[in-house]
């Protein structure tokens, strides 16, 4: 069985810019919850069975007490905001597992659900579903990820070819280049192919020697980055820290995940997200089966 962890904020944000505006007769704008709830349905239709979604009921987390300026939901649109308790009740109303996160994230929820599917003997292959390259720290072995917009596929190779990082060293690429998504800065000086240079040779953080005359590496200003890094080390491991997501969330098992249908809620889920043929195609997709 193939098992497909869907990051529902990345989706919901996606579809809040890429689609029109929409307000159902109550009032509540339904756009984006319509566009991700509609794609969802899309994935069922192409054959989906085991799958899961991930959403962050609340834009900050646990990382926000590690650092100060690590991303909040200051600035995002109240509109967007709003949508995050409808899709998760309408995604349970149609019978899909849903990871509505709080204190950690809807990427620590991926991380965890890809490696409980990973140890499952019965599963062949476990789609993220997600460009995000914070979890490209999940790919290997079963392990890929897809960008359902282009539909690319990437495995541990691809991530090689794309960062120049291992998935294992993704989290320490990113303390050095730093995630401005995530909101922290990385350490001065360290471009993506120094970085990336660096932590194919050595891996991580503690590996890289202290002294640039040691180095295995030819990177230019060596003297300059070897001495940020030891001033800097703590605000690296720091980084790395709010970049390693975690893996033992309680995302419950593979068996958990196993869509049988909608539950009678759905109709009317269909109903007010002013998309009724929803209803249809779902049942459609059950007869299917």
């Amino acid at each position: 069985m193939d098992v497909h962890l869907v990051d529902g904020t990345y989706e919901l944000f996606r579809h809040f810019f890429a689609v029109p505006e929409r307000q159902n007769e109550a009032g509540e704008e339904i756009g984006a919850v319509r566009g991700v709830v509609g794609s969802v349905v899309g994935m069922l239709e192409g054959g989906a069975t085991h799958l899961g979604v991930a959403t962050d009921r609340v834009i900050e987390s646990f990382r926000n007490d590690l650092w100060p300026g690590y991303k909040t939901g200051e600035g995002v649109a109240e509109a967007l905001l709003a949508q995050f308790p409808l899709l998760e009740e309408a995604l349970e109303a149609l019978g899909v597992t849903v990871w509505a996160m709080v204190e950690c994230e809807a990427d620590d929820a991926l991380a965890s659900a890809a490696a409980v599917a990973a140890a499952d003997d019965r599963v062949e292959r476990v789609f993220v579903c997600t460009p995000d390259k914070d979890l490209a720290q999940c790919v290997g072995g079963k392990v890929v990820q897809l960008d359902r917009r282009s539909g690319t596929v990437t495995d541990e190779a691809g991530v090689v070819e794309k960062y120049g990082v291992p998935p294992a060293s993704i989290p320490d690429w990113l303390a050095l280049v730093g995630d401005a998504a995530d909101g922290f800065p990385g350490l001065p000086g360290f471009g993506k192919k120094t970085a990336a240079a660096l932590l194919a040779h050595y891996g991580h953080l503690e590996r890289i020697p202290a002294d640039p005359t040691a180095w295995e590496v030819r990177v230019r200003g060596a003297g300059t980055l070897a001495a940020t890094l030891v001033d800097q080390r703590e605000h690296a491991y720091l980084f790395r820290r709010l970049a390693q997501l975690e893996r033992d969330v309680d995302v419950g098992t593979v068996d958990d995940w196993r869509w049988g249908g909608p539950t009678d809620a759905f109709a009317a889920w269909a109903e007010r997200l002013a998309a009724p043929e929803l209803a249809a195609r779902v049942q459609a997709a059950v007869d299917d089966r």
